[in-house]
């Protein structure tokens, strides 16, 4: 059995922290045995650096997956082709630089994480992921069983039809972007877990990892304004995916949602 762990959409400075100081606990108290997480809102809350991205993978993540804020921070990319275990969304079109996939050899089995992103009420509208995923499945199911998607979309009817599509071909699919974790995790009749939306590890007093006020203050007058990212106690949300390495079917789910401890790490 292979237990993955994947935390939701990683948001500025305070969920960088709580995830790092976070990972070893996880592996301690939870047996967990590779690690993914969203981190395309990790660079205060657009995009990813390359430090962070190294600071991340230092620190016992496996695989970084991203989304439509992949770009947000112009030294990314000449780091993406040099660092295969970070991801952009696997629909961009032929020579966009890096890659969606990545198969990596673990001490029990190889696992594949595959990045997709939706595009209903998404910018930019990208190559159509459904075809998309079934090339790279089929292409990844030569070399491993095991296949973990990190579906980022916005709407709850694209991310359910994409498990529904996959059910039975991969491990696991879980959404990200909307940053509020839902309560569908499920196994699916042909062994796929699903959950609809990871969450985000991110300041919990917050409007999606972002002070309010600025927030409510766009809603109330119409006109542009930034948002900072919220202080105060974060919460990490994920779920925690247990895999048989042989067949690749799921065997259990579980969502994860914990406030950082602060006083322990």
């Amino acid at each position: 059995m292979l237990r993955i762990l994947f935390l939701g959409d990683i948001v500025g400075e305070p969920g960088r922290r709580a995830v790092i100081e976070s990972l070893q606990r996880f592996k301690d108290e939870d047996g967990v045995d590779f690690i993914i997480v969203n981190g395309e809102n990790s660079a205060n809350g657009r995009g990813i650096t390359p430090k962070i991205s190294i600071d991340l993978l230092r620190a016992g993540v496996a695989v970084i997956t991203s989304g439509d804020h992949i770009w947000d921070q112009k030294e990314v990319l000449p780091y993406l082709p040099t660092e295969p275990r970070l991801l952009r969304p696997l629909n961009y079109p032929p020579g966009t630089p890096g890659a969606g996939s990545i198969v990596l050899e673990t001490a029990k089995a190889k696992v594949a994480v595959v990045n997709v992103q939706g595009r209903t009420f998404m910018q930019p509208p990208l190559e159509n992921p459904f075809l998309a995923m079934d090339a790279e499945v089929n292409r990844l199911r030569q070399e491993t069983p095991v296949i973990f998607v990190d579906v980022h979309a916005e709407t709850t009817s694209e991310k359910i039809a994409m498990g529904r599509f996959l059910d039975g071909r991969v491990s696991a699919v879980v959404g990200t972007h909307t940053h509020t974790q839902t309560a569908d995790e499920q196994i699916f009749p042909g062994g796929t877990a699903f959950l609809c939306d990871a969450g985000m590890c991110g300041p919990s007093e917050s409007c999606l990892g972002r002070e309010m006020q600025p927030i409510i203050q766009r809603f109330l007058t119409g006109r542009p304004i930034l948002y900072p990212v919220a202080k105060g106690p974060v919460k990490l949300h994920g779920v925690i995916i247990d895999v048989d390495e042989l067949t690749g079917r799921a065997l259990r789910v579980e969502r994860v949602a914990r406030f950082w401890d602060q006083s322990a790490s």
